[in-house]
């Protein structure tokens, strides 16, 4: 008898290939090949880089690690999934589909992938995506990647169907518990590095295996937007920790940040209460026919709102947002899309694939949509103190309108991000992250 995975899984296929049957119709194509792409060695090396599977595949087989597979898709037939299953004795082989998903699909185990290459000669008009490096040989007419339907086939995983909402509840649930496992090794004063192993340990999932590079940063390091070491040896003097951290669960992401204070800093700690009473506010406002710049710029009076009643910057919040002085403190997007990719697709287009680039104020913003019914977003307001727009801002016409003394004060803290997966539905807000720490503490 199917599991409720299998067949949530079942239906997201289902839904999927209905409505990928009526792209391929209405662009003239007959047959659409999906490579899942293939490792390559560094430069003057026989090492290769981590492989994960690029999202085009993995949205639709719960396999992100495995290579050289190939998605084979005609109209009015089951898909049939090439599964690469290589004879080797230098590496382990890639477990075979299990049937709770393959069931699904037309799943035909090869040794390599030569005995998927007969599809390149169908008859008929085809379409391919992948990379040329891998394909370029066999490719024979196809088209690859042809735009209007990477634009369609990006939009179609803009609303989730309840498979993938699934999965990105339970990767949420994973992050939460490792999140809690970072903050107690924070709290026993442990470095970036056994902080790290820490959190990996408790999502049991190795760093190869987690959605992204995690972020791991004690101190000043916390304004490094996206901090990419981890310091062996804890600072002399343990002030705070920004944590950016996911999960995966069959190829789907959850996308978590926390920040933490040690019990004595108390001027940090009130800052960091009062983002997370902002965060949640915003999180409130997920609604459908939003506007996320609207959202955004929500965000920018929220930030400043907490930086006037820290007597940090001594402006409103309108002067603040207007005059851009929230912008030193607030330099990025409020967030994403999230999916099979963490920065999922489509942020930037509307649903005709007609471009939405950000506003000129807000040149890192990664959304710019009306939201709608089915999207699944991060929202992760932030206040930083970054030495080199802490400069620009010293430079600016409004230094005057500024706390100094307390800016060097809260300079060694680094800075403030809370970060939630949010659904968006035809009501209130479906909140992954909050009801996943929820769980963690019941």
């Amino acid at each position: 008898m199917p599991t409720s995975q299998g067949l949530l899984f079942a239906r997201h296929i289902e839904d999927r290939c209905a409505q990928l049957d009526r792209l391929l119709g209405e662009l003239g194509y007959d047959t659409l090949l999906i490579h899942s792409g293939r490792s390559q060695m560094r430069l003057f090396d026989d090492q290769a880089p981590p492989f994960r599977a690029h999202a085009a595949f993995a949205s639709w087989v719960p396999l992100p690690f495995v290579p050289d597979c190939l998605l084979e898709f005609r109209a009015g037939h089951k898909p049939r999934l090439w599964f690469v299953q290589p004879k080797d004795y230098w590496h382990v082989a890639p477990e075979p589909p299990a049937s709770w998903w393959a069931d699904a699909l037309d799943v035909a185990i090869v040794a390599d992938g030569a005995e998927w290459e007969a599809c390149f000669r169908r008859q008929g008009v085809m379409a391919v995506i992948g990379r040329e490096r891998d394909l370029g040989e066999h490719l024979d007419g196809a088209d690859l990647n042809p735009a209007r339907l990477v634009s369609g086939l990006h939009e179609m995983r803009t609303q989730k169907t309840a498979w993938e909402r699934e999965c990105m509840a339970q990767a949420n649930d994973i992050a939460a518990g490792a999140h809690l496992a970072a903050a107690a090794a924070f709290e026993s004063d442990a470095s970036e590095l056994e902080i790290h192993l820490a959190y990996v340990a408790a999502a049991r999932q190795d760093q190869d295996h987690l959605p992204y590079n995690s972020i791991v940063a004690l101190n000043e390091n916390g304004a490094v937007l996206h901090y990419q070491h981890r310091s062996a040896w804890p600072p002399e003097q343990m002030r705070s920790f920004l944590i950016d951290a996911g999960a995966d669960r069959h190829g789907y992401a959850a996308d978590v940040t926390r920040t933490w204070t040690q019990p004595e800093h108390g001027d940090f700690d009130d800052l960091i209460e009062a983002m997370d009473r902002a965060q949640l506010r915003l999180c409130d406002q997920v609604r459908a026919g939003v506007s996320f710049v609207d959202l955004h710029r929500q965000a920018h009076l929220a930030v400043a709102a907490v930086l006037e009643q820290a007597e940090i910057v001594r402006m409103s919040p309108d002067a603040m947002v207007e005059s851009g002085v929230s912008s030193y403190f607030f330099p990025h997007g409020l967030g994403h899309f999230i999916g099979a990719q963490v920065h999922d697709v489509a942020g930037l287009v509307d649903a005709s694939g007609k471009s939405l680039p950000p506003p000129s104020a807000y040149p890192f913003l990664r959304l710019t949509r009306n939201l709608e019914p089915g999207n699944v977003l991060t929202i992760e307001p932030g206040l930083y103190f970054i030495p080199m727009l802490l400069e620009q801002l010293k430079a600016s016409a409004f230094s005057a309108k500024v706390d100094w003394s307390q800016v060097e004060a809260l300079r060694p803290f680094g800075g403030i991000r809370i970060e939630d997966n949010v659904l968006v539905t035809e009501g209130d807000a479906v909140n992954f992250t909050r009801q996943a720490f929820a769980r963690q503490a019941g």
